[in-house]
């Protein structure tokens, strides 16, 4: 009996112990020592990334999303003639290969699912286009149901990211400075706004977060070190800040790349490549407005994206030339930053929970 209830007891600890744990795959580039995806165990508890493994070898996956149940795992492949590609995972996280297909693009750089899963859109930085997908229920992709080229006589687009709310689609146009608005008709997406702000500057729109809700969207300007926020109403959309990712004092070059909201809100963060930083801002939950409270030195170069772990309790940072992942306590009072550690990695670029 005694054998038994210590049996029992240690069978216990070990769930404990395992459920301390979840995984957090990585996109990178391959042209360098990184053969393709990788996957870290996280520990919830203590923010610390260990067992590195490749979950699966394929060609620069710069970019990569789950599918909501996560079961499914999808990555563009940023090469020659890009492409899309979707795989299984495994029971110990590794990677099954399902099928790829066209990007319809050169330079694939972000792909994102809807809530349902069934349908995917990757957008196209160097061929200036974004392309639409459904997927299947096995988690295989479908030949892309729509495209939209984006390219003028006069101008060149570099669509950077999209994301689906409910029936709207909107796809961040860096080349246009634009974020189009596109909703769901007929199983069709079509164009309803040409950009959800003005401008006559070159900001370079790059990626966007928004609130739960829709009502607001943060758009990071990759080319004027700003963060544009939009309040969406009845009547269409309203700029209600501008604000700078820099601090005063910074005189360098600088390319902002990735933004994400607090769990509750409350808090939105982007990060900058030349500084290399996190800004901190804090967010009015009333009128939407942000304020700056927090420069963070990411310790390491070139801050690709980030991500927030599944408790909201730390942030991690893809440096992609110093070839290392940097993680961060988040003070749930105030959503200000405190660095931990880092540890090395192959030319990680987009980190996944």
């Amino acid at each position: 009996m005694k054998i038994k209830l210590l049996f029992l007891s240690f069978s216990f600890s070990f769930l404990i112990v395992t459920g301390q744990n979840t995984p957090m795959y990585v996109g990178t580039y391959t042209d360098g020592f990184s053969e393709g995806i990788y996957k870290f165990d996280f520990n919830l508890n203590t923010g610390e990334l260990t067992n590195l493994q490749l979950a699966i070898a394929t060609e620069n996956p710069s970019f990569i999303a789950y599918s909501p149940n996560k079961k499914y795992l999808y990555a563009v492949s940023e090469s020659l003639g890009g492409t899309i590609a979707s795989f299984k995972i495994q029971e110990y996280g590794q990677l099954k290969f399902l099928n790829k297909v066209s990007s319809h693009g050169e330079g694939p750089c972000h792909v994102s699912l809807n809530k349902q899963g069934n349908k995917a859109v990757v957008s196209n930085y160097r061929g200036g286009s974004a392309a639409i997908y459904n997927i299947s229920r096995d988690g295989k992709l479908n030949e892309a149901s729509q495209v939209f080229n984006y390219n003028t006589t006069d101008k060149e687009s570099h669509a950077h990211s999209a994301q689906f709310f409910k029936d709207e689609l909107y796809i961040a146009d860096l080349g246009m400075n634009a974020v189009y608005q596109y909703k769901l008709k007929n199983n069709i997406y079509e164009l309803t706004t040409p950009s959800i702000f003005k401008t006559t500057e070159n900001p370079g729109p790059r990626h966007f977060a928004l609130t739960k809700n829709g009502e607001f969207i943060y758009i990071i300007n990759e080319l004027s070190g700003s963060i544009t926020s939009i309040k969406k109403k009845a009547s269409g959309f309203e700029q209600i800040d501008f604000d700078a990712t820099l601090e005063d004092t910074y005189e360098g070059k600088n390319a902002c790349a990735d933004i994400h909201l607090s769990k509750n809100e409350l808090y939105l963060y982007g990060s900058n490549r030349g500084e290399n930083s996190i800004a901190v801002f804090k967010r009015n939950k009333v009128d939407g407005t942000i304020e700056k409270i927090q420069t963070m030195p990411v310790h390491g170069d070139w801050p690709r994206n980030f991500t927030l772990d599944p408790s909201g309790k730390f942030l991690l940072v893809a440096n992609q030339k110093s070839q290392n992942i940097s993680v961060f306590s988040i003070e749930a009072a105030t959503g200000m930053l405190t660095f931990l550690h880092s540890v090395k990695a192959p030319r990680p670029v987009c980190l996944l929970f």
